[in-house]
């Protein structure tokens, strides 16, 4: 039973919530009257620790966040974090940087410092947390880390942060200048970092580690809705990770019944098993939703105890059925790591 874990000093309330799927990659593109509900919910339950990015919609995932959070005046209520990193709102591409369709991927102080500007416009305030979305290898980290420390101590934003580095860029950037959280994949459908050396890094330097996907991009659900790789749809990001397309989908879709089946002897659902166990590993979870509804199943996480036994158990099953297929399309697999 997890119900909060240590940030910068203090508790926050897990698991969090990442909105990137209220309008962008996953196939919805929600307007502010559909989204309320869901951001209601998330609120009305003490679910606060928030996640966007200025690349989610094009800056239109922040104005969702912006818009509720003015018109319910509650701020104070909640910790929210952003990301920069990405090339958004030009479409010129400089030669030898990474592309995306999201735009090109950019440390530099002077994109870090503007797009700072705009993440504060349209939240309406400055965010709690503000990260590094993707590395780029041609900054200089002394460039990038001291241009986020510029922001934390102008008090554009209280915390910074990596997402998807690699240990030896943690290392490196937390020499420089504090860093207070990585955020990068993490569940029991893909525990990739537990190898490369990122968990640890984070552990020996008292960086908080925020796990996106704790439900493996929405395969760890009791009523996963898809029965084919041809049932995504045509703008869902899944369609493009090779581990769900192919014969990858079948295989990967038995590792889920064997975890379900665990949770059906604990008597929870396969998403709160999921989410309890990243929580157990001293992890902040931020499983993301459109449902109101799922958002109280996956709250209801925090009431889950695994005994040691069921965490040998769910160890055994992560063990021995790894996902089969990389994490991403090759143009966006190259982006990680660095």
């Amino acid at each position: 039973m997890v119900h909060t874990l240590p940030f910068g000093g203090q508790q926050v309330p897990i698991p969090g919530f990442g909105a990137m799927g209220l309008n962008h990659g996953l196939g919805t593109n929600f307007s502010y009257k559909e989204a309320e509900p869901v951001l209601k919910k998330a609120l009305d339950l003490g679910c606060t620790f928030w996640d966007t990015a200025v690349v989610y919609g094009k800056g239109e995932n922040e104005k969702l966040l912006g818009e509720f959070i003015k018109k319910h005046n509650v701020r104070d209520k909640l910790f929210v974090a952003s990301k920069c990193g990405f090339v958004v709102f030009t479409p010129e591409r400089t030669e030898g940087e990474s592309f995306s369709p999201g735009g090109a991927v950019t440390n530099s102080a002077a994109h870090i410092k503007e797009y700072i500007e705009g993440t504060i416009e349209r939240l309406g305030s400055a965010p709690d947390l503000y990260y590094l979305h993707r590395i780029d290898p041609s900054t200089p980290l002394e460039e990038s880390i001291g241009a986020l420390d510029e922001l934390r101590r102008a008090g554009k934003t209280k915390y910074i942060g990596l997402s998807e580095c690699s240990a030896a860029t943690l290392r490196k950037a937390h020499a420089i200048a504090k860093i207070d959280a990585v955020q990068a994949e993490y569940s029991a459908f893909e525990t990739l970092h537990e190898t490369t050396g990122l968990i640890d890094a984070c552990k020996e330097l008292g960086v908080a580690f925020v796990a996106f996907s704790p439900l493996g991009h929405g395969w760890l659900v009791d009523d996963f809705q898809y029965n084919s790789p041809d049932d995504f749809a045509l703008d869902d990001f899944r369609r493009t990770v090779p581990k769900f397309q192919g014969e990858n989908f079948y295989k990967n879709k038995a590792i889920v019944t064997e975890i379900q089946k665990l949770a059906a002897r604990k008597g929870c659902t396969l998403a709160q098993i999921a989410i309890a166990w990243v929580a157990a590993q001293g992890m902040i979870p931020i499983p993301g939703t459109t449902k109101p509804h799922r958002l109280e199943e996956n709250w209801g996480s925090r009431d889950i105890v695994l005994t040691e036994e069921e965490l040998k158990t769910l160890r055994k099953i992560v063990n021995d059925a790894k996902p089969v297929g990389v994490r991403y399309a090759p143009e966006f697999e190259e982006m990680v790591g660095h």
